[in-house]
């Protein structure tokens, strides 16, 4: 209480929950790729290789989400990458004119983001799975102090 009034806590804000749920993420993954095959014939092969690679490594990171809660950074680099940062890069190349689009500085240009949005999205991937292998680790320790005989037991 405070003041006499009973502290209550704000209502959850639905449309916040949907930006961080899994699931409502997930579904914005099905969306990328969609786009990703409905653009493929304009889009270099190696582009549409990268971009599903970047898909799929997005989806790994949120099946992680099953054992336990996903940190708030791998979230925000999920749900930005596939709202804003691949569609964005994507775009980018598909507005070109087709004749530039088959000129040689284009396609490195979009590789090379889809590698640097990959190397974020691996990196997140592997941090989040180390947070699994720390957790296996801390509970391996608790066990084995918990139920092997102590340093300090003198008999």
């Amino acid at each position: 209480m405070v003041g006499g009034r009973r502290r209550v806590a704000a209502p959850a804000d639905p449309q916040a929950d949907q930006l961080t749920d899994p699931e409502q993420i997930r579904k914005r993954i099905v969306d990328a790729e969609h786009f990703v095959n409905q653009h493929a014939s304009r889009l270099p092969a190696a582009g549409v290789v990268k971009a599903r690679w970047l898909t799929d490594t997005l989806r790994e990171i949120l099946d992680t989400s099953a054992n336990r809660p996903l940190d708030i950074h791998a979230v925000l680099l999920v749900r930005n990458t596939v709202d804003d940062f691949l569609p964005t890069t994507l775009r980018s190349y598909l507005t070109l004119e087709a004749s530039m689009r088959d000129r040689p500085a284009p396609v490195p240009e979009l590789l090379s983001q889809l590698d640097l949005l990959q190397e974020a999205a691996s990196n997140i991937l592997v941090a989040v799975r180390g947070q699994d292998r720390d957790a296996l680790a801390t509970q391996g320790n608790f066990l084995r102090t918990k139920f092997t005989r102590s340093d300090l037991d003198l008999s």
